[in-house]
């Protein structure tokens, strides 16, 4: 957002969207609802080539160094085995995309909404975390084709994905199951 929102929008968009951070904070606004809000605030009506062309630049300077390298190693050694490596997220398509395409990775992730060349500032489809990831997986893949499914995770909206795979991997570490997350959203030192 600080990247491709417009200084003036970003400085209204801090006074409307306290009360969402104050939400939030205090469990009354989930993550997924902040997120809807904070787009519609930054995005409704921008010039969507614009924001697109942001999103490119973003991919490309900005993204790199936020990426764990041991994550980038794990995406390689999943293509060197074969595998159908796709990124599931709740990060916005415009910058998203451009980056799994630049690396060789299928993605399914949020969408923001254009109409007459520009943002509505809406989804389509809403955000994808929790339950809309496992929707949007069954929907383009037949996960019974694969012998082994791997998921990675690292919050509680990607509990439900985590469930589909075989091999489950929470903050790089695995797991059997959720169960196996403590409360403090650590994987549990019980096992």
């Amino acid at each position: 957002m600080r990247f491709a929102v417009r200084p003036a929008r970003m400085r209204a968009g801090r006074v409307l969207l306290s009360l969402v951070v104050v939400g939030y904070r205090l469990g009354m606004v989930s993550a997924s609802r902040g997120r809807e809000i904070a787009a519609r605030v930054a995005f409704q009506g921008e010039e969507a080539a614009a924001v697109r062309q942001l999103g490119v630049e973003y991919a490309s300077t900005v993204l790199p160094g936020t990426l764990r390298q041991s994550a980038l190693e794990r995406i390689e050694w999943h293509k060197r085995q074969g595998d159908d490596v796709v990124l599931v997220s709740a990060s916005l398509d415009v910058y998203l995309a451009p980056w799994c395409e630049r690396h060789g990775v299928d993605y399914i992730c949020t969408r923001l909404e254009e109409r007459g060349g520009r943002l509505t500032g809406r989804y389509i489809q809403g955000d994808c975390s929790g339950a809309e990831k496992v929707r949007r997986i069954r929907e383009r893949f037949q996960l019974s084709r694969y012998a082994l499914v791997y998921a990675y995770g690292d919050s509680g909206e990607d509990r439900e994905m985590l469930e589909l795979a075989h091999k489950k991997y929470y903050r790089w570490t695995e797991i059997a199951s959720w169960d196996d997350v403590t409360s403090y959203g650590h994987p549990s030192a019980e096992r």
